[in-house]
């Protein structure tokens, strides 16, 4: 029997760290000055640096959000010259954070994040259904943190990730006459995270910190094979047409500095270099219980696909202008790159090379604050030249983001 190609690139969308796969939507204010991490003013610093809760004014702070996402990709077939578009339902990833000062120089803290959680859906019939029709990715990420001041001036902080991710996919498998639904919901990692935090003065604040690689471990997934009962044997599989299967799935580290310098009282401005280690990622191994559905000769349940990702650099300036002493203004731009070249494009989780144009607002009232804020992205369109998956043509995609964010300071 034929062996189906089974690409394996979504379940990296469960949860990573850059390009295509990295939605940066962990703070509405940040996200309003292109998602730039050097700001203290509550709890939500608590995601990008644990060492920033120690500079937040109040003894207790709690912020949260959340974002919706919109976006479309378009795909023209280079044989055929036909077009398709995704119907993407609009995504909602959400945070929130807290955090405590139990001494003046020790901070605890706690910050829930979904950095990954969208669905890209494919037409049924289009060009590329062999390797998806519609993918659903969903992840969360628990810090728990400490941070201690080592001087006025200086924190340090560290926190403990613990990842938790899902997905479900659909594609083609027309030599089968039918479809292959491919589900994980208890992938899991584990991984930590630390920075530092300067403030030098009141004018100048400086953010370093590092998030270590997390691997998700899919222990327990689910193949489901959609097809004609009379092909379950000869694929080993269960009178439910089922099998099991395994992954793990390297996800990098990523450094981050940012800093914000106050030019007057009113007004400041931000940026942010972003460093991910993409280049770990080289390939990535599924291993089947019993279907023979893999690439490998002297193992036909193990399927091996190639990556060649490359390690990628994000560039963030931003800035906040107050209005008033209680209404502040926010603009952004950020660039993003994207972590493979064409050759190696899988619409599963497409990316693009991005540029980011954000901007917001934002009031405080006594210890309540209320920000808004949204963002365009303008995504380079590529040349589509995958000849692992047969796969060539041109795509296009477009996305715009919009967020509602709350926070509270007392003491």
């Amino acid at each position: 029997m034929k062996k189906i190609v089974v690409s394996t690139a979504l379940l990296a969308g469960i949860l990573a760290h850059a390009g295509g796969f990295r939605v940066s939507l962990q703070g509405v204010k940040q996200l309003a000055m292109a998602h730039t991490s050097a700001h203290a003013e509550d709890a939500s610093v608590a995601f990008f640096n644990p060492a920033g809760i120690s500079f937040i004014p109040n003894k207790l702070s709690v912020a949260a959000g959340g974002f919706g996402i919109n976006s479309e990709i378009t795909y023209q077939n280079a044989s055929t010259l036909e077009s398709y578009s995704t119907d993407n339902p609009m995504g909602t990833p959400i945070y929130a954070a807290i955090a405590y000062k139990v001494l003046d120089d020790v901070s605890v803290g706690f910050s829930f994040a979904t950095p990954f959680g969208s669905t890209v859906q494919w037409p049924t019939d289009w060009a590329g259904r062999e390797i998806v029709q519609k993918i659903e990715l969903k992840a969360f990420y628990f810090q728990p943190m400490v941070s201690f001041k080592l001087a006025p001036w200086v924190s340090l902080g560290g926190s403990f990730i613990y990842a938790k991710g899902s997905v479900d996919w659909t594609k083609s498998v027309t030599q089968l006459g039918g479809t292959l639904n491919i589900k994980d919901d208890q992938a899991s990692g584990k991984g930590f995270g630390f920075g530092f935090y300067f403030k030098p003065n009141d004018k100048l604040d400086v953010s370093i910190a590092y998030r270590s690689p997390v691997d998700m471990k899919a222990d327990d997934g689910v193949a489901t094979f959609n097809i004609s009962s009379a092909l379950f044997p000869a694929l080993n599989l269960d009178a439910n047409g089922q099998d099991k299967f395994k992954a793990i799935l390297p996800l990098v580290d990523e450094y981050t500095i940012g800093l914000t310098y106050k030019v007057t009282p009113k007004w400041q401005v931000s940026g942010d270099f972003n460093y991910s280690g993409w280049d770990r990622y080289d390939h990535l191994t599924l291993d089947f219980e019993k279907a023979p559905v893999g690439n490998q000769p002297n193992d036909p349940t193990v399927l091996v696909s190639p990556k060649n990702f490359h390690s990628t650099q994000t560039w963030r300036v931003g800035t906040q202008y107050m209005v008033t002493d209680s209404f502040a203004a926010r603009l952004g731009y950020y660039y993003d790159e994207s972590p493979y070249e064409d050759k190696d494009f899988i619409p599963e989780t497409p990316s693009f090379n991005a540029n980011v144009i954000t901007g917001g607002i934002g009031y405080k009232w006594k210890g309540l604050g209320v920000d808004l804020s949204g963002a365009y992205n303008f995504q380079t369109p590529r040349n589509v030249d995958n000849s692992y998956n047969n796969f060539y043509g041109q795509a296009k995609a477009k996305a715009y983001y919009f967020g509602l964010g709350l926070s509270y300071n007392a003491f």
